[in-house]
C-alpha cells in the first residue's frame, strides 16, 4: 500500500474504537489552527447530534483523549514552532501524550530524539498514526518510571487537571534537566520550581463549546538546576 493511500485511512484500530465509543462517530485528517500538524481527530460534523446517555457514560468512563486535540496541547505545540530553541537538538520526553500533538511538534521544531509516553494504548496507536500523517519519528513508551533520567526537556500538556496529579510535577524533573507544562485546569502549581512563561489562548480541536475558563492555558517552566538554589 502506498503511504499516500495510508495518510487518507485511519488505522483500523482507531476505528474500531471510536465506533465502539460512539457509533457513527469518524476519524478525519485535520490541520491544527495557527500550525503545519494534521491529526487523525473526531470529525466535528459527528459532534452536532446529541449523545445518548449510554455514549455519555461511555465517554466519562473512558474518555478517548486521543481523538481530541486538547487546548493545552495546542499552545504547547504553537509555542514549540515559535520558539524551536526549546526543543532543537534536544532529547524530549512527551509526557500523557493523548494524540502526540506536543510531540510531533517537538519533533518538528528540531529535537534529536522525541518519546510518546502514555499509559493508553489507542494513544500510542493514535500518536504513531499522527507522527506518519507529519513524517516524523517518535519513540514510545507505556511507562513513565522505566524511563532513565536521560532527558533534556519533559513536555506535558492537560495531565494535571486534578490537584492530586500535582506531586508529578517533581518526578518530572527526575527524569529529565527542564520541564515545559501546558494546563488549564489548574490555575497556580503553587510549586516553587515552577515559573509561569505565559498566559495563551486555544480552544480543544474539535471545539468541545467549553466554558472561556477553559480557553486560558498557563505555560509554565522549571529547571532542575533550580533545585540546588532551593534547597
Amino acid at each position: 500500500m502506498s503511504a499516500a493511500r495510508m495518510a487518507s485511512t485511519p488505522p483500523a484500530q482507531l476505528i474500531a474504537a471510536l465506533s465502539q465509543l460512539l457509533g457513527d462517530a469518524q476519524l478525519s485528517a485535520q490541520t491544527l489552527p495557527g500550525t503545519d500538524i494534521r491529526l487523525w481527530l473526531i470529525d466535528a460534523e459527528k459532534m452536532d447530534r446529541q449523545f445518548s446517555p449510554e455514549e455519555t457514560q461511555r465517554i466519562l468512563e473512558d474518555p478517548p483523549y486521543w481523538c481530541f486535540c486538547w487546548a493545552s496541547g495546542l499552545v504547547l505545540a504553537r509555542w514549540l514552532a515559535q520558539n524551536p530553541e526549546w526543543a532543537r537538538n534536544k532529547r524530549v520526553l512527551d509526557f500523557g501524550t493523548g494524540s502526540g500533538i506536543a510531540a510531533i511538534a517537538a519533533a518538528k521544531a528540531g529535537a534529536s530524539e522525541v518519546v510518546a509516553c502514555d499509559l493508553d494504548p489507542l494513544a500510542l496507536a493514535a500518536t504513531r498514526a499522527n507522527a506518519e500523517l507529519n513524517n516524523v519519528k517518535l519513540g514510545y513508551c507505556a511507562d513513565f518510571f522505566a524511563e532513565r533520567d536521560r532527558f533534556d526537556l519533559i513536555i506535558v500538556a492537560d495531565v494535571l487537571y486534578d490537584r492530586a496529579n500535582l506531586p508529578l510535577l517533581d518526578e518530572f524533573l527526575s527524569r529529565g534537566q527542564q520541564a515545559l507544562v501546558a494546563d488549564s485546569r489548574v490555575r497556580n502549581f503553587e510549586h516553587p520550581l515552577y515559573q509561569r512563561l505565559g498566559i495563551m489562548q486555544a480552544c480543544t480541536w474539535p471545539d468541545l463549546a467549553e466554558p472561556d475558563e477553559f480557553r486560558q492555558v498557563s505555560l509554565y517552566h522549571a529547571a532542575r538546576s533550580l533545585a540546588a538554589t532551593t534547597c
